[in-house]
């Protein structure tokens, strides 16, 4: 009897150790597959036609969190520099609900793009939080821009015809693809030039040959496509995004490649292609933005991003503007600043501005105390990325559409992992290692 229940008991354990074996094996096939899903999200941002596939990674990946968290296989943390003033943005967010001019929309557009950007900035910090992980990451983003390019060059200047002279990459599919999955032709920067800086601080880093390769096969359709779009924004933040980079690791062609631009506008002038009427028709909604400012300084309309277009009485507005200041059409306003002050008041301003200053303020400690090379020449990466997605943000409403939403919080997660790598990592190995 005794030596049944003893081969009882082994069996027993035995039978616990292999159900315990395969729940961890279960927990850490999990794990690993959020950081699969965040790339494809990422990856297809740019893309039309690729909204279900979008919500169903990130929605997923937030699913399996949850029952990572609840089950306590995963140390997921919350503990950022950026935590306390993006709660405080999405409790003011929250809060503009309930004197939006459309709740409706305000509901919708804080969970359905501010609290999903938010949780998407904490997906990407502890999932991609080694160096390995954001290589991974960076050339996602660089792979991705050029089959962008590549595949809207090859739709539009061979599929369907147009000329490049009078086509504007991205022209089309900004009134041909359903908006919320695309990028309309001024916001293509957003994620273009991200890659291409991305693409020359890789060129610095990398010694092997084929990787040489790699690099300037993504970075040239990328930067052709770029120019292609015609966007003055766009251009002033490549041209300002290139010469801090040339400024902080090649001096010498600095000049060689400001003399190159100069001689490129003085050949092909770009007043054909960026009419300044343009840039004057912006001041316009500008100045008719203001206007609705007044009326609500610091609450704002309402957090909704179509309560602007569709929830104001814009005959009232014009009537305020003298006649040569008023915009023949009003969509939405052109500047990240004031888009943000419309919708949540100088409140929502100074909270959104507190963002920037703690991204800032991180990017600045990473840079002066990086424990080596590599940390400091990411987060260099990093700020001049965020320079010229703001760049294109003084010009556009960035936080409009999805993807170049995303962006933004990809710059400030990689500044993060950075910064927490830097803090907290020990034996530290080169980016390229791995």
């Amino acid at each position: 009897m005794k030596g049944n229940g003893e081969n009882y008991n082994s069996m027993n354990q035995r039978s616990i150790l292999n159900f315990q074996n395969r729940y961890e094996r279960v927990f850490t096939f999990l794990n690993q597959c959020i950081p699969v899903l965040m790339g494809i999200f990422i990856f297809c941002q740019p893309f039309p036609y690729t909204t279900a596939i979008t919500n169903i990674c990130f929605y997923l990946s937030v699913a399996v969190v949850l029952v990572l968290i609840v089950f306590k296989h995963i140390d997921f943390t919350f503990n950022t520099p950026l935590t306390f003033p993006f709660v405080l943005f999405l409790i003011w967010a929250i809060l503009s609900i309930f004197w939006s001019l459309n709740r409706g929309n305000s509901l919708h557009d804080v969970w359905g793009h501010l609290a999903n950007h938010i949780l998407l900035f904490f997906l990407l910090i502890n999932f991609f939080n080694s160096r390995r992980r954001l290589a991974i990451l960076l050339w996602t983003v660089v792979i991705s821009a050029a089959a962008f390019s590549l595949v809207g060059m090859f739709y539009y200047y061979v599929i369907m015809g147009d000329s490049i002279h009078a086509t504007r990459f991205g022209h089309l599919l900004s009134n041909s693809v359903n908006w919320s999955t695309g990028l309309p032709v001024n916001f293509i920067g957003t994620f273009t030039i991200f890659a291409i800086i991305v693409c020359l601080h890789l060129s610095y880093q990398e010694f092997r040959l084929y990787r040489h390769v790699a690099i300037i096969t993504c970075m040239i359709p990328t930067l052709i496509a770029t120019i292609l779009t015609q966007s003055r924004g766009t251009f002033v933040a490549l041209i300002i995004a290139i010469i801090i980079q040339l400024f902080i690791k090649a001096k010498k062609i600095l000049l060689l490649f400001i003399l190159a631009v100069a001689a490129i506008l003085m050949l092909f002038p770009l007043q054909d292609r960026m009419p300044a009427n343009s840039f004057k028709d912006r001041m316009k909604i500008n100045y008719f933005t203001y206007e609705v400012i007044k009326d609500y300084p610091l609450t704002g309309i309402g957090f909704g991003m179509q309560t602007f277009v569709n929830d104001i009485d814009k005959n009232l507005y014009m009537k305020r503007l003298p006649e040569k200041y008023r915009p023949a059409i009003v969509y939405t306003p052109h500047n990240l600043l004031l888009d943000i002050t419309v919708r949540l008041g100088l409140i929502g301003l100074i909270l959104f501005l507190y963002i920037i200053f703690a991204f800032g303020k991180i990017c600045w400690e990473t840079m002066k105390y990086a424990r080596d090379e590599d940390i400091k020449s990411y987060a260099e990466c990093m700020a001049i990325s965020f320079i010229a997605y703001f760049t294109i943000g003084l010009a556009e409403p960035v936080f409009l559409f999805s993807a170049s939403a995303v962006v933004f919080y990809i710059i400030l997660a990689i500044m993060t992992i950075l910064w927490r790598l830097n803090e907290n990592e020990d034996a530290l190995p080169p980016f390229c290692s791995g």
